[in-house]
């Protein structure tokens, strides 16, 4: 089969294409003829061996992906051949064919197209985990969304917006930010030509119940100061680069929390809470208020261009890979 290897933990640019054998389907797990494949800033870390799961080189990168079941290990009763389907995994999407856990690959709704499909899962499963089992956002709340533009930031609008917050996006271009308000955010913030501070008051003069965070850098800090008493900050991840360091009396202050997301190790360890969940963000999808925006696509073999779309921060959305 034709897939994505890395060989060497040096990035993006030392991954090859080639043809490898398929791998095989033992007990619990499925085969899955890849359809799509989405691309996130985790799979670039995991090239470097930066992200917290470091799978044994050569391993085909790739988290996220949609496709049709083609084989079923022994054990697995709750998906069936031809069945369509999404699944995340460590790593192993960006190939003709990937073996996954059936724990993570779930049956996709009949009117959701493969990239899209393919373009869910992560982004809208960390950010729905997020907000309602880590923030516990109510309805009437104000939600900050750092880095709103990208994958998980506009899932975190969307879901905000049906979860009945107030949501201000916080990007770092006017292009972006439209994007933003077409995904529904109430309020919209320029980072790079507004102060941050200053243009959070403006719009929250009593500061914001939650942060979504998948930032960090220099903003994370101003944006925790913005919170009100029994605010959360959610940490979602560092896309800028830099892990801040946060000065903990800002909490004691400011009697608030400072909240880590990890939704791969949560999903893992409560399957039964993350398939509800799912089933919520299915059901969101078909009522109209959550749509993965696809902002572009490349063809498998076109993979070096999709990963410098995302790593070079231009894309609003996600970036999806075309397979089969």
């Amino acid at each position: 089969m034709k897939a994505v290897v890395c060989s060497t933990l040096d990035g993006p640019s030392a991954l090859t294409f080639e043809n490898i054998d398929a791998p095989t389907v033992s007990a619990g797990m499925v085969r899955v003829a890849v359809k799509a494949a989405a691309i996130n800033f985790p799979d670039i870390l995991i090239t470097q061996g930066k992200y917290q799961m470091r799978p044994d080189l050569p391993f085909v990168p790739g988290g996220e992906g949609a496709g049709i079941v083609e084989e079923v290990g022994d054990g697995v009763t709750h998906l069936a051949i031809g069945d369509a389907v999404c699944f995340t995994a460590s790593h192993g999407a960006f190939a003709e064919q990937a073996v996954i856990p059936a724990i993570v690959t779930m049956k996709t709704p009949s009117a959701m197209s493969f990239k899209e499909a393919a373009a869910l899962t992560i982004t809208y499963a960390t950010s729905y985990h997020a907000l309602k089992q880590r923030a516990n956002l109510m309805e009437g709340e104000t939600l900050l969304v750092l880095g709103a533009a990208g994958g998980v930031g506009l899932a975190a609008i969307e879901l905000g917006k049906a979860m009945g917050a107030t949501v201000i996006a916080a990007a770092s271009t006017d292009e972006k930010l439209a994007v933003c308000k077409a995904a529904g955010a109430d309020a919209l913030l320029n980072y790079t030509t507004t102060d941050l501070k200053a243009g959070i008051k403006d719009c929250a003069p009593r500061g914001v119940d939650v942060v979504y965070d998948p930032v960090g850098g220099d903003f994370s800090e101003t944006a925790l100061r913005s919170l009100r008493a029994n605010g959360r900050h959610l940490v979602i991840g560092f896309a800028a680069g830099d892990i801040p360091k946060i000065p903990l009396n800002l909490t004691l202050l400011k009697q608030c929390q400072i909240v880590g997301v990890f939704w791969g190790a949560w999903a893992m360890a409560n399957p039964a809470d993350q398939a509800a969940n799912m089933a919520d963000i299915f059901k969101l999808y078909g009522e109209g208020k959550v749509k993965p925006r696809v902002e572009d696509s490349y063809k498998l073999e076109e993979y070096a261009d999709a990963f410098a779309c995302v790593s070079e921060r231009r894309v609003k959305g996600k970036v999806v890979l075309e397979i089969g």
